[in-house]
């Protein structure tokens, strides 16, 4: 091959080359969700939006790539002193979209870099106002003044800042400290006051129920005794009864209380037992008790007799009526109020007369167990 020729070649290649370069740079392909800002000569030109685009090649040149999503960006601990002077380091995380793509290039060199500082010096004055405690408790108040100084700043660099976010913010470690011994302080003074709650439930509900117990103990109590009462007093009308309709004379007298005799002498509250000496003494004194003279008891027929043509009893107990369980029961508790009632009302008048400033000493538990009364009564 002639030297000619492979210069031939050679300059063959460079032509090729070029065009297909030129060709490259004069198609462009913009991506979603990003733009691209040309400048021709040097100046800017336009904004290729997403799609195939043909540039002027060695006139139109790419000047930056512009990514039109939302970006987030977390800041590194700042330290910023609060007003009651303490030190605190505190996590911020920024959320920004670019809305401008030509401002965002040509109104700031690094807008990312931007938001930064301005995030810190905005954040420093927002908690320089502030003490510890609202610092800690006010994270939304905090947000909401970073995110309205932020967009007022980086509006005219083409940016939106949608969100703010204070990450962590951490105390010192003196500080943690104390709040971690006056929390638990607190929360054991929770602790007490519950505590302390649920005895003094159980102790009411306690009382309650003995108190219940105990009237309805007493409420039984009276009514037995009530229903007891009224059955003897029934048992002792039957008797009378049917000794005086029995027409009993002497001699059965007699022979009931021959029957009697080893019983009462067996008892344990008998002390002393004397035998009466004339027997039929005794028993005309008992028959007399019961029925009156002799002469009364040994002839009853006419009263009988008398009773059953006429109608009419000489019974003292015939027309007596037993009283109602329930309204004795009622009685005897209204009775039992009464005396509570009188109680209580002396009470009040003794400790209203102790309240008087009188210095006498109350007496004390005399021999009798019921208070030694004063020298002067």
């Amino acid at each position: 091959m002639e030297p000619g020729d492979i210069v031939l070649l050679v300059v063959l290649a460079l032509v090729v080359l070029m065009v297909g370069t030129t060709i490259a740079k004069a198609i462009r392909i913009v991506p979603q969700a990003t733009t691209v800002l040309v400048e021709r000569l040097g100046r800017y030109s336009r904004t290729l939006e997403p799609g195939l685009h043909f540039l002027v090649p060695f006139v139109d040149r790419p000047r930056a790539v512009v990514d039109m999503r939302e970006q987030v960006v977390s800041f590194p601990p700042q330290p910023v002193i609060t007003s009651d002077n303490l030190v605190v380091s505190i996590d911020s995380v920024i959320y920004f979209q670019p809305t401008d793509p030509k401002a965002a290039v040509y109104e700031i060199y690094n807008y990312i870099q931007g938001i930064e500082q301005l995030t810190v010096t905005t954040l420093r004055n927002v908690i320089g106002s502030l003490d510890l405690e609202q610092t800690l408790t006010s994270r939304d108040q905090i947000n909401g003044q970073l995110r309205g100084v932020l967009d007022d700043a980086t509006g005219r660099w083409g940016i939106r800042v949608n969100r703010v976010e204070l990450k962590a913010i951490d105390p010192p470690a003196s500080v943690q400290d104390s709040m971690e011994k006056q929390m638990r302080a607190e929360r054991d003074r929770r602790a007490a006051i519950l505590n302390a709650e649920g005895v003094k439930q159980s102790q009411i509900l306690t009382a309650e129920g003995d108190k219940q117990s105990a009237i309805l103990r007493a409420e039984g109590q009276a009514q037995a005794a009530v229903l007891k009462a009224q059955g003897e007093s029934k048992a002792i009308l039957q008797v009378f009864d049917a000794i005086h309709r029995g027409d009993a004379d002497p001699k059965l007298l007699a022979y009931q209380y021959l029957q009697m005799l080893p019983q009462i002498a067996n008892g344990t509250a008998s002390k002393m037992w004397i035998v009466p000496t004339e027997l039929t003494q005794a028993l005309g004194s008992i028959s007399g008790a019961l029925g009156g003279d002799p002469e009364t008891i040994a002839a009853p027929s006419a009263a009988r007799y008398r009773e059953r043509d006429t109608g009419i009893s000489d019974n003292p107990f015939d027309g007596t009526e037993l009283e109602d369980p329930n309204e004795a029961l009622e009685r005897a508790r209204q009775e039992a109020a009464g005396a509570s009632a009188e109680a209580d009302a002396d009470a009040r008048k003794v400790s209203g007369a102790g309240g008087l400033g009188s210095s006498a000493t109350p007496p004390g538990p005399g021999p009798s167990g019921y208070g030694t009364p004063p020298e002067n009564a």
